[in-house]
């Protein structure tokens, strides 16, 4: 369906399509005006006709910001417009039900309970919610990796001279040999000292999926609690936070998902739930209700309803389909490159290790050049990484992307590994 037809549709709705009139505030799906496709060739054709892409650019950096398909984008105008209409009306009257049914459903695309998820803003805001929430005392030990997240990292540093505690630092290699080589950095680390590990689900900036199960089961058999950082996991493969039996899980959903900007989530299991402080104070006096950790005051509450239609959108596709197209695609490119003189794979080459992001390095040229000369040069356009041994440009297409895109990134690459410096 092309952005004319999709509009055309839209204007036999009321102002709102998440919305039936005034009284009812029913959830429409977006998956009713989009068409069945069954050949997965055709689909990724339609798919990509969803989105607006500039021409100036091959866009390799999705990871940051993944950017709305059409359809999606057309309901989140159309929420705002109708917020806006109703005014306060709708605020004192629609906001938290409203955002209670799109909690509802993002629970169940995440395989968890509602009563343990709150939608936040991003990744950063759930986690640091909980590093500085939790309730330290002098002397208490914290293990995190040095590929984590600068924003997760910063706040364990802020924590450990505000509260007394230590941070045990460990490096993630990107080759394991095993699970159990990743789980044993870890427990190495361990003492009865510690109370919290933050582990990321996959590593921003390699791709590299870590095996959360197995940690968080070493960890427990500890009585140490684990934080778990999915910023690039949700709509990127299918996640199934209750069958990774960790304590906190967050992400963010405008990237992979491709909600609107400022959308994320954080899942508590109820048992911690009454132990973290909140960063803004509720009036809930009732301190196992998740929703005492959520209080944010007046916000965009128009990216909240559009979160709705953003799964919609992935379950058009498919939660398995989506995974195993952006698995391809970093494939497709990576196993190209794999083994070329001067040229560094940084993601594991074990399929389940990687999903859609994957970084490539050159020998021959810092990541910021070569980041530098991909977009000057051969109008490619990522993202320089150089630090927590990770030296090259990561690469995230998305379900936009073509085969004929990514041979544009295997030639550069390719060109520039025969550069002298």
């Amino acid at each position: 369906m092309d952005k004319r037809n999709f509009i055309k549709t839209l204007g036999g709705l009321s102002l709102s399509p998440f919305l039936m009139g005034s009284s009812s505030k029913e959830l429409l799906s977006l998956s009713n005006y989009l068409p069945k496709i069954e050949n997965d060739e055709e689909l990724w054709k339609v798919v990509r006709s969803h989105y607006k892409l500039k021409d100036d650019y091959i866009n390799l950096e999705s990871g940051y910001y993944c950017i709305l398909p059409q359809p999606t984008l057309e309901y989140f105008i159309e929420h705002v417009k109708y917020v806006n209409y109703e005014g306060s009306y709708y605020m004192r009257n629609y906001l938290i039900p409203n955002k209670d049914r799109v909690t509802s459903k993002l629970a169940k695309l995440v395989n968890t309970n509602s009563e343990e998820l709150v939608i936040t803003r991003n990744s950063t805001e759930s986690l640091d919610l909980i590093i500085s929430g939790f309730p330290w005392k002098k002397g208490d030990e914290a293990i995190y990796a040095e590929q984590d997240y600068g924003a997760m990292i910063n706040m364990f540093k802020l924590v450990a001279k505000r509260e007394g505690i230590t941070n045990k630092v460990v490096s993630v290699p990107n080759h394991p040999k095993s699970d159990e080589e990743i789980v044993a950095l870890y427990e190495g680390q361990i003492t009865n000292k510690t109370k919290l590990i933050m582990v990321c689900h996959q590593i921003n900036i390699t791709g590299h999926i870590l095996p959360i199960r197995k940690i968080c089961d070493m960890a427990h058999s500890y009585g140490v609690d684990v934080l778990v950082d999915g910023a690039h996991c949700v709509g990127q493969f299918d996640v199934s936070i209750d069958d990774l039996g960790c304590d906190y899980y967050a992400s963010s959903l405008h990237k992979w998902l491709s909600t609107p900007l400022g959308a994320g989530l954080l899942y508590v299991n109820k048992k911690n739930i009454g132990k973290i402080w909140p960063f803004f104070a509720s009036g809930s006096k009732d301190l196992n209700d998740i929703k005492r950790l959520n209080h944010t005051g007046t916000h965009p509450v128009h990216t909240d309803i559009a979160i709705s239609n953003a799964i919609d959108y992935i379950n058009w596709i498919g939660v398995k389909k989506k995974e195993e197209r952006l698995r391809f695609l970093q494939r497709y490119w990576s196993d190209k490159l794999r083994g070329k003189k001067n040229i560094i794979i940084n993601t594991p080459e074990d399929i389940q290790r990687s999903c859609g992001i994957g970084n490539v390095g050159l020998t021959n040229i810092s990541p910021s050049k070569m980041a530098q000369l991909l977009f000057d040069q051969f109008k490619i356009f990522t993202v320089a990484i150089d630090g927590a041994n990770v030296r090259g440009c990561r690469i995230s297409p998305n379900v936009f992307t073509t085969t004929e895109e990514l041979d544009s990134l295997v030639n550069a690459v390719t060109e520039l590994s025969k550069y002298n410096t």
